[in-house]
């Protein structure tokens, strides 16, 4: 019998979600069936697109079922549901995997905080879309700001967390929030989220990373965050300091 690379992937992808309790997760996250496919075939489904260079937009065009009594409306309330916590699942799956990868390594462990540009400048009405700067092209543009959060030991990243900015400031929002949306859910706790401050979401993040047993001794970014005030914060949380500072004509 001749195995695919398609095949090997899948294989692949069965093992990882068996060893790491995928399901259990999900469901810990509150990402549980509705009514049809299960979710975990769902994220299966999505995830292995990314490693076989197959678009999901496209496979979405047409009528057909997509595989298994799949629909792209299936598809679309799966990705779209305000319900799901995202981030839990992110945060139990990296720790789960950091129990076993910390036991491997005796370095020095450390949080390390990045701001990068999402751009959708083709985009005319995506909810909290907005106008952002971009430090690379020193220019604004329409999107949004990824912060994330990762974890390494110098030999070792693992992504922990992650939060999808817009524009604190209202001016700079092309769209604005959808006001039907449950107020109880973990979709609008996001957005509200979304246009807070960044440094504000960098310590929820880091305070988040620390109930789930992530731990490191230092955190690291660079000079957007290196305020003072961000500094003393972060070492009051008990973490050292690792950044550029911030060139400040006021400040020494």
């Amino acid at each position: 019998m001749i195995i695919t690379q398609d095949q090997k992937i899948r294989n692949s992808m069965d093992r990882f979600c068996k060893e790491h309790q995928i399901g259990q997760i999900m469901r810990r996250s509150n990402i549980k069936k509705e009514k049809g496919i299960p979710p975990l075939f769902l994220f299966k489904y999505i995830f292995l697109l990314v490693f076989m260079g197959r678009n999901l937009y496209r496979l979405l065009q047409g009528d057909a079922i997509l595989g298994e009594g799949t629909e792209k409306d299936t598809v679309y309330r799966f990705l779209n549901s305000p319900t799901y916590n995202w981030r839990k699942f992110l945060l139990l799956l990296s720790s789960a995997i950091l129990n076993s990868v910390s036991l491997l390594t005796s370095r020095d462990k450390v949080f390390i905080f990045d701001d990068s540009l999402y751009s959708r400048n083709r985009s005319k009405k995506v909810e909290l879309l907005a106008r952002v700067y971009d430090h690379v092209e020193r220019r604004f543009c329409k999107g949004f700001r990824m912060l994330t959060l990762g974890w390494s030991d110098g030999a070792t990243f693992v992504p922990v967390s992650f939060s999808l900015l817009s524009s604190e400031e209202e001016k700079n929002r092309i769209c604005g929030l959808n006001e039907g949306i449950d107020k109880r859910t973990n979709g609008y706790k996001r957005r509200c989220e979304g246009i807070r401050k960044a440094t504000d979401v960098l310590f929820k993040l880091l305070q988040q990373a620390k109930s789930y047993g992530i731990t490191a001794q230092y955190v690291l970014f660079d000079s957007w965050f290196s305020f003072p005030g961000v500094i003393q914060r972060v070492l009051q949380s008990g973490f050292n300091v690792i950044c550029m500072l911030k060139k400040m004509p006021h400040v020494r």
